[in-house]
C-alpha cells in the first residue's frame, strides 16, 4: 500500500504539470484566436468603409474614370471575402476561449440589423411554455409577455401540375351536352403555366443561362423537361409578346432624343463560329427632365454594314446619341425623309484616347508588377482633367428641365468649351500627323459641331453611356451561352433583351412581370394592350395575395 501510495504521489505532480502546460497552451491559442479575430473584424471594417465611400463618391460626383463601376465591383468582393473570413475568426476565437476559464471570448460589433421587408409573410411558431416553475415546481403560470426571435428563410422551388377540370352535363330534356369553354393558354397546348415560361425566358435572356443548362438542374430537382420542349415553348412565347414588342419599339422611335451602339455576337455557322451585330436603341429622357418613361429596343443582324441602323431609323428624325461610325452618316444628310436626324457626338468617347495616355493609376499598377511603365503624356493629363470639368457640371443639372441645362450650359460649360477649342488647335500644331494624340485631337475637331451640340440643346446629354449599359449584359453573357445558335435565335435574343431590359429600367421584376403579362395576354383585348407595357404595369391583386399566402 505504501509503495503505491508513494508511486500515486510521484506520478501526481506529473500530471498536474502536465495539465498546467496544457491550459496554458490552450490560453495562449485562445489569445491568438481572439487577436486574429479582432484584426479580421478591422480588416473587414475597413474594406466596408472603403466599399461605402466609393459608392457615396460615385453618387455624389460621377465616374471618375472609365473603371469606377468595375472598381466599385472588385471593392465589394474583397469586403466579401474579409467579412466571411471574420466570421469565421470569430467561431473559431468563441471555440477557443470557450475550453480555457482565463480568456474572455470575442464577440464581433455588428451594425443593427434591417428590418425584415414588411410585405413578407409571417409564420408564427410558438414553442411550448413551460408546465411549471423551474425554481418552485408550481404549476399556476400566467403569461406576462414574450420574446420573439425572426429569421428570414426560404422555401425551395416547389413544382406542381395543375389539374383543369371541365365536367360534361347533360340535359335531361333535350340530351344536349353542355360543358364550360376551354381556358385560354399562354402558348399552344398549354404544357406550361405562366411562371413557368417567364422562368425559363428570364433565365435564357435575362441570367444567360442556356436552355440545357435549364434542364441539367430541373431534372435534378425531379422534373424533367426535354430540351425540344423547352425550346418549343421559347418561340411560342416570343411569339405571343409580339404585339407588345411593336408598341414597345413605337414608344421607343417616337423620343425626341435616341442613345445608339452596337456589340458582336458570336452565332454558329457551319464549322465555325461567325460574329453577329446587336444593336440598341435607347430612349432615356430623364437625365433632362422628360416624362417619357425609359425603354430600349434591340435588333440583331448578322453583320455591321450601315444599313442596319439606316434600316432601323428609317422612320425616326430627332438627336441621335452615337459613337463616329460610318454607317450612320447618311442619317444625317440634309433633306432627309422622314425628318432630320441630327448627330450629337459622346464625351466619353473622345476621352478614352487620351485617358490610356493619363492613367496615372495603371502605370502605378503596372510598376508594382514588375511590367513596363507606359508613358504618362502631359497633353492628355490636361486634356482629361479639361473633359471631366465638363462632365462636372453635367452631373450638377442631371434631371433638371432642357431649358435650365441649356441655361447653365451656356453660362459655364460654353467658356470651357470655347478655351479647350483654342487648347487643341494649339496642341495639334505641335503634334506629327501620326501621333496618337493627334488623331484623338482630330476625332474631336472634324466632329465640333456634333460635340457642341450640347451647347444648343439642353436634351443632349454629354456621353452615351445608356446605350453601353444596355449592353452591358449581352457582354457579360456572351461569357456565358458563348454564341447565337442561329440568325433567328439572334432576332429572338433581341427581342427579348427588349423587354427585359425596359422592365429593368422602369424599376420592374422582369420575371414579375412576365408571368403576369403571359397570363393576361390570350384574353386580353388588344386595344389596350399599352397596360401591359411596364412602365403601366400593376399587378393584379389576385396576384399579390397569392403571393402573400
Amino acid at each position: 500500500m505504501d509503495a503505491d501510495g508513494d508511486a500515486a504521489a510521484e506520478l501526481a505532480a506529473p500530471k498536474e504539470a502536465l495539465a498546467a502546460e496544457r491550459a496554458k497552451t490552450l490560453e495562449v491559442a485562445a489569445d491568438l484566436a481572439v487577436a486574429r479575430a479582432k484584426a479580421s473584424e478591422d480588416q473587414a471594417l475597413i474594406a466596408y468603409q472603403k466599399l461605402r465611400i466609393a459608392k457615396l463618391e460615385r453618387q455624389i460626383y460621377g465616374q471618375r474614370s472609365e473603371r469606377a463601376a468595375r472598381l466599385i465591383e472588385q471593392l465589394a468582393l474583397a469586403f466579401e471575402e474579409l467579412e466571411a473570413g471574420a466570421t469565421e475568426d470569430e467561431r473559431a476565437a468563441e471555440q477557443a476561449a470557450a475550453q480555457t476559464t482565463t480568456v474572455r471570448g470575442f464577440t464581433r460589433k455588428r451594425a443593427e440589423r434591417q428590418t425584415f421587408p414588411e410585405h413578407l409573410p409571417r409564420e408564427r411558431v410558438v414553442i411550448d411554455p413551460p408546465a411549471a416553475c423551474a425554481c418552485c415546481g408550481g404549476t399556476r403560470l400566467r403569461k406576462i409577455g414574450e420574446d420573439v426571435t425572426r429569421t428570414l428563410e426560404v422555401i425551395p422551388r416547389q413544382w406542381k401540375v395543375i389539374e383543369t377540370v371541365r365536367e360534361r352535363f347533360s340535359c335531361r330534356d333535350c340530351e344536349t351536352v353542355s360543358q364550360a369553354p376551354a381556358p385560354f393558354h399562354s402558348i399552344p397546348r398549354g404544357w406550361a403555366g405562366p411562371s413557368l415560361l417567364a422562368m425559363i425566358m428570364v433565365d435564357k435572356f435575362g441570367q444567360h443561362q442556356p436552355l440545357n443548362r435549364q434542364a441539367e438542374r430541373y431534372a435534378l430537382e425531379g422534373v424533367p423537361i426535354a430540351l425540344s420542349t423547352m425550346a418549343d415553348a421559347v418561340g411560342a412565347v416570343c411569339s405571343e409578346l409580339a404585339p407588345l414588342l411593336r408598341r414597345l419599339e413605337a414608344h421607343v422611335m417616337a423620343a425626341e432624343r435616341l442613345h445608339a451602339d452596337d456589340t458582336t455576337v458570336p452565332v454558329l455557322a457551319k464549322g465555325k463560329t461567325d460574329t453577329g451585330r446587336c444593336w440598341v436603341y435607347v430612349r432615356d429622357d430623364r437625365p433632362f427632365g422628360g416624362a417619357g418613361p425609359p425603354a430600349a429596343m434591340f435588333y440583331y443582324s448578322r453583320d455591321r454594314r450601315g444599313e442596319h441602323p439606316q434600316g432601323h431609323l428609317a422612320g425616326y428624325a430627332g438627336i441621335l446619341q452615337a459613337d463616329a461610325y460610318d454607317g450612320y452618316a447618311p442619317l444625317y444628310l440634309v433633306g432627309r425623309a422622314p425628318g432630320p436626324i441630327r448627330e450629337a457626338a459622346c464625351w466619353a468617347h473622345a476621352r478614352r484616347p487620351f485617358f490610356a495616355m493619363a492613367d496615372i493609376e495603371g502605370t502605378a499598377r503596372r510598376r508594382a508588377a514588375g511590367r513596363t511603365d507606359a508613358v504618362l503624356s502631359p497633353i492628355a493629363i490636361e486634356m482629361v482633367r479639361r473633359i471631366d470639368e465638363l462632365f462636372e457640371i453635367e452631373r450638377s443639372i442631371t434631371g433638371t428641365s432642357a431649358q435650365q441645362r441649356l441655361a447653365v450650359r451656356q453660362e459655364r460649360s460654353r467658356p470651357l468649351v470655347e478655351d479647350l477649342h483654342r487648347h487643341m488647335r494649339e496642341e495639334l500644331a505641335k503634334l506629327a500627323r501620326g501621333h496618337d494624340l493627334a488623331k484623338a485631337f482630330n476625332y474631336i475637331l472634324k466632329r465640333w459641331a456634333s460635340f457642341t451640340l450640347f451647347l444648343e440643346d439642353g436634351r443632349v446629354c454629354l456621353s452615351n453611356n445608356a446605350a453601353e449599359r444596355g449592353l452591358r449584359g449581352i457582354a457579360l453573357g456572351r461569357k456565358s451561352w458563348l454564341f447565337c445558335g442561329s440568325d433567328r435565335g439572334g432576332h429572338r435574343a433581341a427581342a427579348m433583351y427588349s423587354l427585359i431590359v425596359t422592365a429593368k429600367m422602369n424599376g420592374i421584376d422582369p420575371q414579375a412581370w412576365l408571368a403576369d403579362v403571359l397570363a393576361r395576354l390570350p384574353s386580353h383585348p388588344a386595344h389596350r394592350l399599352d397596360d401591359l407595357l411596364p412602365w403601366n404595369w400593376a399587378p393584379r391583386p389576385s396576384a399579390l395575395s397569392a403571393r402573400a399566402a
